[in-house]
């Protein structure tokens, strides 16, 4: 909870719009704490809930190890090349997602806009919005309760910072 208040003081001076959240519990709480000192509500976005792990979901890496050490392998050394079992594959999350956020693009043009999400998503979106491919993925650091800042103008967007904790400073 100190780490959303952290953030929200953060962003308490920005000219936020709207704030957006993956409808995942963990998300969503930190998106109101945000929201609460802004005056705002938090609007649902399913498209950046968290990835669909299928029968992966909630596994400790020792337990998906040992139930398919090549699937672990391969996450680790390829994850663009992925497909969960009973869940997603990396392209289907990246489509989602990055096709959620080029809405919000569109319906916010020039408008600050918060969007709260899981570290999975933020590092897929990230690759999105610079134009990289997946391969990349594991290059991307997401730290819990970090914050990337892009701008778009004229339709390309340019990152102004990424995995920034600084407002994260001296918390225990």
């Amino acid at each position: 909870m100190k780490q959303a208040e952290a953030a929200a003081k953060r962003i308490g001076e920005w000219p936020i719009s709207v704030i957006y959240s993956s409808p995942l519990r963990r998300a969503l709480t930190t998106a109101e704490v945000m929201a609460g000192p802004l005056g705002l509500n938090v609007l649902l976005v399913p498209g950046i809930v968290d990835i669909d792990y299928g029968e992966w979901q909630g596994l400790s890496t020792e337990d998906a190890v040992a139930r398919d050490g090549y699937l672990y392998s391969q996450w680790i050394e390829s994850p663009h090349k992925v497909e969960f079992p009973g869940g997603e594959s990396f392209a289907e999350v990246r489509e989602r997602a990055a096709s959620a956020v080029d809405g919000l693009i569109q319906q916010h043009p020039k408008e600050t806009v918060v969007l709260v999400s899981h570290k999975v998503i933020c590092q897929i979106l990230i690759l999105s919005l610079l134009g990289l491919d997946s391969s990349h993925f594991w290059q991307i650091a997401q730290d819990v309760c970090a914050m990337n800042l892009f701008e778009v103008r004229g339709g390309i967007p340019s990152a102004l910072f990424l995995n920034d904790t600084c407002h994260l400073e001296g918390l225990n």
